[in-house]
């Protein structure tokens, strides 16, 4: 299933290299250019939000439709065509609990033999036998021995693993998050209510996991279950809300997944009716072209007839917006199993060893260094600022910036000021690094950065002064 040709040429991307200086093109600048000052804003790594859509694209895992399918065909007690149990039940939840009664009867029934044995005992859940099924039939997807990913998508793939996530929360049962993001600790299901939660270098997998098949969230009964329990989950959302940009990928504007999410969100906003500014939603859209202009928000109505105002991305190739996010190459070398582990440390020591009195505390050490950001660092052998640190501050202004500090609403206007000083002085600041302008490759994706000797330059030519480029 996985070299599908049918399901190669439905996910075939055609990259993104061919749209320069079209009207998607300037599209795609003015995203990353927005991508790049959300993430400056907020100073932190994304939270992921992925839903089926992304694991179907990258290893042909099922949509829920053909998951139902699979299963009415496995299970010869399931007798009538999909479009009855539709018709009979309306939801997919309803007609996961259908197909759970059958599954359990087929199980202690005909189908005896296609379950371990250890399941055949009265403790066992009726459900059970279902997600057993389903667990089986998913990991496949995820474990073949000869690579899991479709070729075409080798470079987004990369990109995607390259943007060190703060957290990812999902949906989905299969483990291809634990694949492309080794560091990150799953937490699966109810774990998510239980004990300490340090938030770094987690995946939330809040409807379970195929490693542990009882988990699985797929009938009424278990998402009555998960919603009457999930504000730990709902105050981890808000959290994450306040502190981070996000990203849903994989998900339909109508997925009542996300609906759910950003309901919790809706709950938080300060302002009715506005975009929400840190919050995208990523679309495949096979039909993008050279002549595409996008819409740059999508409407998702939640709970109690409200609605939300999100940034929309539509893309065919989604390796630039995954660049765009994964465009601080600082971020390459964290390790978010450190991270995760100085945390708990530090947690530990705070709340339990130092008050029982496990350790003995230097409290006049700890006094100094805690007086100023640097001296803290030091105690986690934390080294100060970079070269490429020292390079961002130089150059802080994306060009979306840099045209509003011009005045402009974005950054065409100062593109052409730029293209003045080229006629005028033959030369192009944004040719190489220097005083004015530095660029960023990461992966196959080219960010401009400028500095405010940029803005002074391009003042000048706007107004019409004498001036001087000095590179």
């Amino acid at each position: 299933m996985l070299t599908s040709p049918s399901l190669k040429r439905i996910f075939m991307t055609d990259g993104g290299s061919g749209y320069i200086g079209s009207k998607y093109g300037r599209y795609v600048e003015e995203i990353k250019d927005d991508i790049s000052e959300t993430m400056q804003k907020f100073g932190c790594q994304p939270i992921l939000f992925v839903g089926s859509g992304l694991t179907k694209r990258y290893v042909g895992t099922p949509n829920w439709d053909e998951l139902l399918s699979y299963l009415a065909e496995l299970c010869p007690n399931i007798e009538k065509g999909i479009g009855f149990y539709k018709q009979s039940f309306k939801t997919p939840m309803r007609i996961g609990e259908e197909f759970s009664r059958l599954f359990q009867n087929w199980a202690w029934g005909n189908g005896h033999a296609h379950f371990p044995k250890e399941m055949f005992d009265a403790s066992v859940d009726a459900q059970s036998y279902i997600k057993y099924k389903i667990a089986t039939y998913i990991r496949e997807f995820t474990e073949k021995n000869d690579g899991i990913f479709f070729d075409e998508y080798s470079d987004e793939i990369g990109s995607l693993k390259k943007i060190r996530p703060h957290a990812v929360i999902t949906t989905n049962y299969d483990c291809m998050m634990e694949i492309l993001f080794p560091d990150h600790t799953p937490i699966i299901g109810q774990q998510i209510l239980k004990g300490q939660q340090i938030s770094i270098g987690e995946i939330y997998k809040i409807h379970g996991c195929v490693s542990e098949y009882n988990s699985i969230v797929f009938t009424q009964r278990d998402y009555d279950n998960f919603m009457r329990k999930k504000k730990f989950l709902s105050a981890k959302l808000l959290t994450f809300f306040n502190e981070h940009p996000l990203i849903f990928i994989g998900y339909s504007a109508g997925d009542p997944n996300i609906r759910a999410i950003l309901s919790d969100i809706d709950e938080a906003l300060p302002e009715k009716g506005g975009v929400v500014p840190n919050v995208y939603i990523l679309e495949w859209n096979r039909n993008i072209s050279s002549k595409s202009t996008p819409a740059r928000e999508k409407i998702i109505p939640t709970e109690d007839e409200r609605s939300v105002r999100v940034k929309l991305i539509e893309a065919s190739d989604f390796g630039w917006v995954f660049d765009a996010f994964s465009s601080n190459p600082v971020l390459n070398d964290i390790n978010p199993r450190v991270l995760r582990a100085l945390v708990a440390r530090s947690y530990d020591l705070v709340r339990h060893d130092i008050p029982n009195m496990k350790v003995h505390a230097d409290f006049q050490m700890l006094t100094e260094s805690v007086e100023s950001s640097s001296s803290f660092a030091k105690l986690f052998g934390i080294a100060n600022i970079s070269d490429y640190s020292i390079a961002s501050a130089q150059h802080p202004l994306s060009a979306t910036q840099l045209g509003k500090m011009l005045g402009f609403k974005g950054w065409h206007h100062a593109n052409k000021l730029m293209d003045k000083i080229i006629s005028e002085k033959g030369i192009n600041i944004k040719e190489c690094d220097n005083k004015y302008h530095r660029s960023e490759m990461v992966n196959k994706t080219k960010f401009h950065k400028f500095s405010h000797d940029a803005v002074d330059l391009l003042r000048k030519v706007k107004n019409g002064e004498d001036y001087n480029v000095d590179i």
